[in-house]
C-alpha cells in the first residue's frame, strides 16, 4: 500500500493525518503556518483526495503510515487519524520521534471499562445514513462534532466546502466506520514512552475530553493540552494557539 503525501517547508519532520469523512484539506490553514519552520508532510489516507483505496485493514494502514514517513517524524493525527498514528507508533517502536493526538482516543466505542466514548448505536446510525446519502450525512457529521464549540458556526463554514471537492467512496467511508467500531488500542498505551502531546477540546462531543484525560494518565510520555471552548477541531477554532503549541512541541530538544 502507498499513501499520498504532500510535503513542504524546512525543519523537523511533522506529519498531519486527517480523520474519517474529511480529507487532507482540513489541514490547509495550519499546514501553511507550520511549514514556516517545520517540514510538513500532509497525508491522504486511502480513498481520500484521489488516493487509491485497496481495501487494507486498520493495522496495514498504520504500517503503511510508518513506512511512508521519515524516521524521527512527529506524527500528528486527528480523530481516526490519531488512532492510526497511535497504532503506527506502537507497532513500529523507535520510528517516530514524537506523537501528537488531536481530538483522538484509544477506543471510539463505549464499554463497561471505557465510558468516555460513543454508544455502538451511533455507528449503526452512520452506516445506514452513509449508505443512503453520504454527502448529507457528512454535512450533518460536521455539525455534530462542532456542537459546544464557541466558534462552531465558523468551524462548520470552514469545513463544509471540503465536501464539495469530492467525497470518498461509500466503501471507504463504511470501512472507516468499521475501524472506529473495532479498534481498541488501550493495551498499547503503557508501552508508548515517546513524547506525546494530546491536543483536545474540552467541549468535544465526539471524542470526550475525559478520554484524553485517561490517555494522559496511561501513556508514560504524554501531556495534555486543553483547548477551552473548543469541540472536535481545535486546529480550526483556535488555529493560532494550535500552531504555536504544536510547533513548540516539534522543536523541543530530544
Amino acid at each position: 500500500m502507498s499513501l499520498q503525501i504532500t510535503s513542504r517547508g524546512h525543519g523537523p519532520d511533522l506529519a498531519l493525518v486527517h480523520g474519517w469523512g474529511l480529507g487532507p484539506g482540513v489541514w490547509n490553514g495550519v499546514a501553511d503556518a507550520l511549514a514556516s519552520d517545520c517540514r510538513v508532510h500532509v497525508v491522504s489516507l486511502p480513498g481520500y483526495a484521489g488516493t487509491p483505496d485497496d481495501g487494507a485493514d486498520f493495522s496495514a494502514t498504520a504500517d503503511a503510515l510508518a513506512a511512508a514517513l521519515p524516521a524521527g517524524t512527529c506524527c500528528c493525527g486527528w480523530s481516526l487519524g490519531g488512532m492510526l498514528a497511535l497504532a503506527a507508533a506502537a507497532r513500529h517502536p523507535g520510528h517516530f520521534g514524537r506523537l501528537a493526538l488531536v481530538g483522538s482516543t484509544a477506543r471510539f466505542v463505549q464499554d463497561d471499562d471505557w465510558p468516555a466514548a460513543q454508544p455502538p448505536e451511533l455507528l449503526d446510525t452512520f452506516r445506514h445514513a452513509i449508505a443512503g446519502d453520504a454527502r448529507t450525512t457528512l454535512t450533518r457529521f460536521v455539525m455534530l462534532f462542532n456542537q459546544g464549540d464557541t466558534k462552531g458556526r465558523a468551524v462548520a463554514r470552514a469545513l463544509t466546502p471540503l465536501l464539495a471537492d469530492g467525497l470518498p467512496a461509500t466503501a471507504t467511508l463504511l470501512r472507516g466506520l468499521g475501524w472506529l467500531a473495532e479498534a481498541d488500542l488501550r493495551d498499547l498505551l503503557a508501552g508508548l514512552t515517546l513524547p506525546t502531546l494530546l491536543l483536545h477540546g474540552d467541549q468535544d462531543p465526539l471524542m470526550p475530553y475525559a478520554a484524553a484525560e485517561t490517555l494522559a494518565t496511561r501513556m508514560p510520555g504524554a501531556r495534555l493540552e486543553r483547548f477551552a471552548g473548543c469541540a472536535h477541531a481545535p486546529f480550526i477554532s483556535a488555529p493560532e494557539r494550535f500552531v504555536d503549541v504544536l510547533r513548540s512541541f516539534c522543536h523541543e530538544p530530544a
